[in-house]
């Protein structure tokens, strides 16, 4: 009888290791009965509707400017009533919506590729760590909204430049993550095995180094898009975002304010939707931590 033995990461208990395939998707399941979870994936499924059939839902053109019905309250032919300029608010706010998701998205995206090969680099090779660890802590010293500012300053308003600004503070965190992953199981047996064999580092990056890194990327990944739509719209509001024409909810945010008293609306449509976005977007990110963590989703 052949007596057969698990490995583990380093550090960790029998009972800490991690679930297979039917246990996520059971933990998965379980997560989605919950009231505040089922809310937040229509509230996002909501968002993303209205943006991707805004030109089908009674909008007009945002950029439209009617000097004649500025300022303008609730009516048939103006759903959230008019801004200073006479746009519809209702178009602005839902095609603004895209460029939220869009700036979402893609800092999302750009910050988990470049975060995640500069991690497995610097937790693989020690001689490397040093370095690129010192660059990112430096990055880190410096507040994320300043060095947003700085960088479109330089760069001039655009969507991209928007887009670059925001995800190069967010690389550094996700590097930290990337990092201490590898770092717990660069020294496995199975890890040290592909070592004595010959394989080629880039296939033993690719095939043992980087699945262990999936779980916590995607959690962390919901968590930059949702700081990345914030910050956007941070941006936008003191005029260091999007060029004002362009619809989003910061810049219809920062053009009402000055007629708060008048239309609060103006800000308040706007924000409300922003808000309950980056809500839902945190709800969804917490439970699928809770359900790709091994301990968590046995409490489930």
């Amino acid at each position: 009888m052949t007596n057969a033995t698990t490995t583990l990461p380093a550090g960790s208990s029998p009972g800490d290791a991690g679930p297979g395939p039917a246990q996520i998707q059971s933990a998965f399941a379980r997560t989605l009965r919950g009231g505040p979870v089922l809310i937040s994936l229509f509230i996002l499924a909501l968002v993303i509707f209205v943006a991707i059939l805004a030109p089908w839902l009674h909008t007009v053109d945002p950029t439209a400017i009617n000097p004649g019905v500025r300022l303008k309250p609730i009516t048939g032919a103006h759903w959230l009533g008019t801004d200073a300029y006479g746009r519809d608010v209702f178009s602005r706010v839902l095609y603004g919506a895209r460029v939220s998701l869009i700036v979402g998205l893609g800092v999302a995206v750009f910050s988990m590729a470049t975060g995640l090969a500069i991690g497995v680099v610097a937790g693989y090779f020690r001689w490397i760590d040093a370095i690129v660890m010192r660059v990112m802590d430096g990055l880190m010293a410096i507040p994320g909204i300043l060095l947003a500012i700085a960088l479109v300053s330089l760069s001039g308003a655009s969507l991209m430049t928007v887009m670059i600004a925001i995800t190069v503070p967010e690389v550094p965190r996700v590097v930290r993550l990337v990092r201490s992953v590898i770092l717990s199981v660069r020294n496995e047996p199975y890890v040290e095995a592909a070592v004595a064999l010959g394989t080629p580092t880039f296939t033993l990056m690719l095939r043992h180094l980087v699945p262990n890194t999936i779980a916590p990327l995607v959690v962390q990944g919901t968590y930059v898009f949702a700081s990345a739509i914030l910050t956007e719209a941070i941006l936008s509001f003191l005029g260091a975002g999007v060029p004002p024409e362009t619809s989003s909810w910061g810049n219809i945010m920062a053009e009402g304010r000055a007629y708060f008293q008048l239309l609060p609306g103006l800000v308040l449509y706007p924000g409300v939707l922003l808000s309950l976005t980056v809500l839902s977007v945190n709800v969804l990110g917490d439970a699928m931590r809770d359900a790709l963590d091994p301990r968590m989703s046995r409490r489930l």
